[in-house]
Order: C-alpha cells, then sequence, then structure tokens
C-alpha cells in the first residue's frame, strides 16, 4: 500500500536503471510504491514468459534500457499491461509468493540509480516562448525579443551526452573565458576564471526508442509520437558569463557541455496520457510539423513543476519557482519531425531537452537568470543570504507531477550541488 502523495503508484511505473547493492550489476526496474521491481529477477522468474515479444526479458536482462526502447510502442504496451496485471492486488502470482516477492523486489530507499540508457545523442531545444521572450527582453528589446525564426519552427542546439549524470551527481563550478565588460566588444580583454553567473534550467528530457530510421529518411509528423519512449527532469546547467562571450555567432558551447542532470525515474507517456490537453499553435506552423493537419493545436501536458534550492546553511530546499508543462510552445513530436527532417537519424536512447520552461508570471520563471532578471533582482533564502546565481555549496531540486483522483503520477527529484572550481595550472 502507499498514499495518495506516492509518486509511484501503479499508474505510474516508471523505468530506471538501479544497483541493489554497491558490488552488484546495474539491472533495469520498475518503481511501484516504496519498492524497486527488478525486471532482471522478474524475467528470470518467468514473469514475461507469456508476452508475445520473446526478446522483452532478453532486454529486461540487461545493464541499460536501450534495447527495450528500441523494441517500439507495442513492446512498450504489452509490457505495461502486463506489468499492472502482476502489480494488481488482485493477482495472486505474486501477491501469495512471499519467496518471489523477495526475489523481485527491492528497497526504493536501498539502491542506487544510474543513467537509465547509454545517450547517443543529446539535443537541447529552446521551445518556451516564456522563456525566449524574457531572454529577449534582456539582451534585445521587447520588440525584437522573439527572432523571426522562432514561431516557425523548434530552434535547438546538439548539446554534449558524455556530461550528462544522473540525480544526486555534484556538479563542478566550470572555469572558462570571461570578460569584464557589460557587453562583448573588439576592445574586450577575455580572462580564464571560474564561472561567476552560474544558472540552473528547469526543462524535461524526453528519450526516443523505436527502430532508427534510415539516414536521409526524416520521422513523419504522424510517426513521431511513436518514438515517445518517456520523459524526465532535466537540469541544463548554464554558465551565463562563459555563454555571454562564447554565444555568437554559432550558440552555446563550453557554457553549456559541462555538466546536464537528469531525474533517474523515466515516466512513460502512456502513464501520461490521462492528463494530456491541447495547446493551439499561432502561427500555425507547416505541414511538416502539425501533428493533425485539420487543427492548429498540438499535445501538452499538465505536469506541475518546481524549484527547489538550499545553501549548505539551510536543512530544507526552498521553492522558488512554480511552473508547468504546459507552457511548452513546442511539443516533443515537432521536436522529432523537424530534428530529423533533413534526415538526421534518431537513435533509441537518444535523449532531447525541452529547453527551460517558464510560466508567464515570475514565480514560475525557469532559470535565475529570469527570476533576479540577469542579476538586478535578488531574492534572499531563509538562511538570510542573497542570491542573484549559484554559490557554491548551493543546491538545486527539480520535481514533478501530475495530480490524478486519488493518485500522482511522480518523476522523483534531479538534484545536484556546486563545488568550487578546482585550481587551475599555471603557466
Amino acid at each position: 500500500m502507499y498514499s495518495a502523495d506516492c509518486n509511484f503508484p501503479i499508474e505510474n511505473l516508471p523505468y530506471g536503471v538501479f544497483r541493489p547493492s554497491a558490488e552488484s550489476e546495474p539491472r533495469c526496474g520498475v518503481a511501484i510504491g516504496d519498492q524497486v521491481l527488478d525486471l532482471s529477477a522478474a524475467a528470470k522468474a518467468g514473469l514475461f514468459n507469456s508476452t508475445e515479444h520473446l526478446g522483452m526479458g532478453k532486454c529486461f536482462g540487461e545493464s541499460t534500457l536501450n534495447s527495450f526502447m528500441e523494441l517500439g510502442r507495442a513492446a512498450w504496451i504489452e509490457a505495461r499491461t502486463t506489468l499492472i496485471a502482476l502489480l494488481s492486488g488482485s493477482n495472486p502470482v505474486l501477491r501469495d509468493d512471499a519467496k518471489l516477492q523477495a526475489k523481485v523486489f527491492v528497497p526504493l530507499s536501498a539502491v542506487s540509480m544510474e543513467l537509465p540508457a547509454r545517450i547517443g545523442d543529446y539535443t537541447d531545444f529552446y521551445a518556451s516562448k516564456n522563456h525566449a521572450t524574457n531572454v529577449g527582453i534582456m539582451f534585445r528589446d521587447a520588440k525584437t525579443a522573439l527572432n523571426p525564426n522562432w514561431v516557425h519552427l523548434p530552434v535547438g542546439y546538439h548539446g554534449r551526452s558524455s556530461s550528462v549524470v544522473i540525480s544526486g551527481t555534484d556538479v563542478i563550478r566550470p572555469r572558462g573565458q570571461t570578460i569584464t565588460d557589460p557587453e562583448p566588444a573588439y576592445t574586450s580583454i577575455p580572462q580564464h576564471t571560474p564561472c561567476k553567473l552560474l544558472d540552473f534550467e528547469l526543462e524535461m528530457g524526453c528519450f526516443i526508442g523505436g527502430a532508427e530510421n534510415k539516414l536521409g529518411t526524416p520521422v513523419d509528423i504522424a510517426d513521431a509520437k511513436e518514438r515517445l519512449f518517456g520523459l524526465v527532469l532535466l537540469n541544463d546547467w548554464s554558465a551565463r558569463d562563459i555563454q555571454k562571450w562564447e554565444y555568437v555567432p554559432l550558440g552555446p558551447f563550453t557554457a553549456k557541455n559541462f555538466c546536464t542532470t537528469i531525474s533517474p525515474w523515466v515516466v512513460t507517456f502512456d502513464a501520461l496520457a490521462p492528463f494530456a490537453q491541447p495547446l493551439k499553435q499561432d502561427p500555425v506552423p507547416l505541414p511538416y510539423l502539425r501533428e493533425d493537419q485539420k487543427s492548429d493545436s498540438v499535445t501538452s501536458y499538465n505536469i506541475s513543476l518546481q524549484v527547489g534550492m538550499k545553501s549548505e546553511a539551510m536543512s530544507e530546499f526552498h521553492t522558488i519557482s512554480n511552473s508547468n508543462y504546459n507552457a511548452l510552445s513546442w511539443s516533443f513530436p515537432q521536436m522529432i519531425a523537424h530534428h530529423s527532417y533533413t534526415g538526421c537519424n534518431m537513435r533509441a536512447g537518444d535523449l532531447m531537452g525541452s529547453g527551460t520552461i517558464s510560466a508567464t508570471e515570475p514565480s514560475g520563471y525557469g532559470s535565475l537568470l529570469e527570476i533576479c532578471w540577469k542579476g538586478t533582482k535578488p531574492f534572499n533564502l531563509p538562511d538570510g543570504t542573497v542570491r542573484r546565481f549559484l554559490q557554491d555549496g548551493d543546491s538545486i531540486r527539480l520535481s514533478g507531477h501530475c495530480q490524478g483522483e486519488g493518485f500522482r503520477v511522480g518523476f522523483g527529484h534531479c538534484d545536484g550541488k556546486i563545488l568550487p572550481s578546482p585550481a587551475p595550472k599555471t603557466y
């Protein structure tokens, strides 16, 4: 049994990769209540023998979810149906077999989590109009806040998959080229310093599944939904002062490649289906980006998102932002369709970030850049200290959930703590 505010009821059943102990090998699992169902042990016990996808049990014996992701939607639906049946209180297979329970269940509090997949590629988008507008106003003006292309395509850039880490991994403050001038100029003389304007970004990450499309063959918008495996919370840490100097003309580089943190449990789109809601788009995009050729709407989701922050002197996280997934202006199927339209091949385990999710009000902004409005509006933490950007020892926690009637579909936490930049090499 579990409480109504449990993140992982039977309506959720998110997938992850865990270690039961420090000495054990990583294996695939599903979170249920305060337990993890060891899918490898369940497969060995024959609990998936009746499934039509005979490779499913083998996939669950691997150390990542990639092979399972690659099986595609029909297998995902079958696995979910099987799991719901096995975990139902009316099913005696697990309910009445204490020895089998001991083999396949591990307390959630006892496990350590790993990345859920081998992430071959990571792409970050810029899909929240509120965030893009805020940043445009800061660095340009209200009339030209959005670049002309923004309302016609999901803007994105290729990130660095090797520096995607699991929740709880410390974040080392990066060093890079920075300038003291208010704005970059030909007369600017850069220094090599620790980042002074370190920031978080509240995002959602989408894992791609299904069979890889052939190089040169786009994923049609009608098929893009079939490639969506599930969502995680994502914090794309950002070094604002390094970015300010380097990002023209080619965009984010070392200001973004030092660390991206994700939550460990992948919540499937089947679990999110009850919380889907239409999102109108104006202007209506080109046909290859229309989820429904007869409609001006795409599918969004009602996912409440929170950002908590604490200093080393604080024992609890203090909420600094309340936002919602429905503040995104582009959908993940549209991102896939656009990403692949030039012929890019998308593989199981690839990760896409939504970009910073900001609500319309300051209480729902998704970064310190916006909350403190480029450092001009500092705020106080409960310990009495002032913040404009992140200081060493600060921790950020992203959390999110969908609220149903008597249950919630939760994502858990996405945590990271800032550690000091190491001493540089002397020349």
